[in-house]
């Protein structure tokens, strides 16, 4: 046979869904694991969601739809995103997705040439690199300045007359932190003067404790020129149900819609029925989750931190990023081995020296999470 392909071989498997089944192995073989490693809301999906899905099955919805998503729902994300973000996009330049990352995917094919960069901001999430590389393009990494997280005029040192793209992430995964208007105001103006494309995830944008979201798209002069990104997996616990949305400039959605045509079609019918419900039903839901997130967040930042660890920012998402001074593959490894406690290595996200523990889960399974940790740190020492 012939061998398969280089670019698909050469890229790494998803770290986070590796060690979530490491983990998952682990526990089938009578291990008392504590899976911290995966982003995944861990409430039940509203019932009034779930009832909307059910009443669209009942009523017939299972057959195919406009491939940008039907079109109650491409009205009801148009009209979201001018309420929530200032983002003024019509319906038509919605695009509908199985989820916020088959979006990203979709638009660095809609979007890239061969061998033209993408500037990606790092710490960064473990998909971003690889749908550059999958579409051709040239991954080219810049990281945060660890005091804040923020950007800072280092970043023009990256842009070259290859830069296409630059992806955001705010709040980030995985770090939490939200990135501040002086930070986003410097992007806009890069893009600005060198006609580059903001690629804007805003996945974790209802997850925000203590400050408020803004959207690069609702920036001067940024609308014809920002793809953003957002979904219904973390603000509504609907991880499963593979619904994300972008929102850009006509000619990107028309493009990602080509893409789109040629491989997933749309997403389930009856799914995107729900999310119309999502949108337009009682957000104290959302409210709701917020706060039970935000009080473990408190807790188990407290608790590292009093542990001696250094911990980013965590201003949004339900990660604490942890800096361990040593090698994060190490301790990750006896974290999950030893302590039995499974967590995602900062590696995965090009910050060596640095593990994420997802907060995405009950109390008292914190709790003993943090217990398991302290004692290990403390027989280490």
């Amino acid at each position: 046979m012939k061998p398969l392909s280089e670019k698909i071989s050469s890229i790494p498997p998803s770290a986070t869904i590796e060690i979530t089944d490491r983990a998952r192995r682990m526990k089938a073989e009578g291990t008392d694991v504590i899976s911290l490693s995966i982003g995944e809301p861990d409430f039940d999906t509203p019932r009034h969601i779930t009832d909307a899905c059910i009443d669209a099955l009942n009523e017939g919805k299972t057959h195919y739809e406009a491939s940008q998503g039907i079109p109650e729902l491409r009205e009801a994300i148009s009209e979201k995103l001018k309420t929530d973000n200032e983002v003024d996009i019509g319906a038509s330049g919605i695009v509908v997705a199985c989820g916020a990352k088959n979006n990203i995917y979709e638009a660095m094919e809609a979007c890239l040439n061969p061998c033209e960069e993408v500037v990606i901001i790092d710490p960064s999430w473990v998909s971003y690199e690889p749908a550059v590389r999958i579409a051709g393009g040239v991954p080219v990494h810049h990281s945060l300045n660890e005091k804040g997280f923020q950007l800072d005029d280092s970043l023009l040192e990256k842009i070259t007359a290859k830069t296409k793209m630059v992806i955001l992430n705010t709040p980030s995964n995985p770090t939490g932190s939200v990135l501040s208007k002086d930070s986003l105001n410097l992007v806009a103006d890069i893009c600005r003067d060198n006609d580059i494309i903001a690629l804007s995830d805003e996945i974790y944008e209802k997850l925000i404790y203590e400050k408020d979201h803004l959207s690069i798209g609702s920036f001067d002069g940024m609308d014809d020129r920002t793809i953003t990104i957002n979904g219904f997996s973390k603000a509504y616990a609907m991880t499963g149900w593979r619904i994300g949305y972008a929102a850009a400039p006509q000619d990107m959605a028309k493009a990602m819609t080509k893409v789109q045509q040629h491989t997933i079609s749309h997403p389930a019918t009856f799914a995107m029925w729900g999310a119309v419900a999502a949108l337009k039903g009682d957000q104290s839901c959302v409210a709701d989750m917020r706060a039970e997130f935000d009080s473990r967040r408190k807790y188990v930042c407290g608790e590292l931190k009093s542990m001696g660890f250094t911990v980013a920012p965590a201003e949004g998402a339900f990660y604490a990023f942890v800096n361990i001074n040593g090698d994060d593959m190490e301790r990750g490894d006896r974290w999950l081995s030893e302590a039995h406690v499974a967590t995602t290595p900062g590696t995965a996200f090009n910050a060596p020296g640095w593990i994420r523990i997802s907060y995405a889960a009950k109390m008292d399974t914190l709790k003993e999470a943090m217990r398991r940790i302290r004692e290990f740190e403390d027989r280490r020492d």
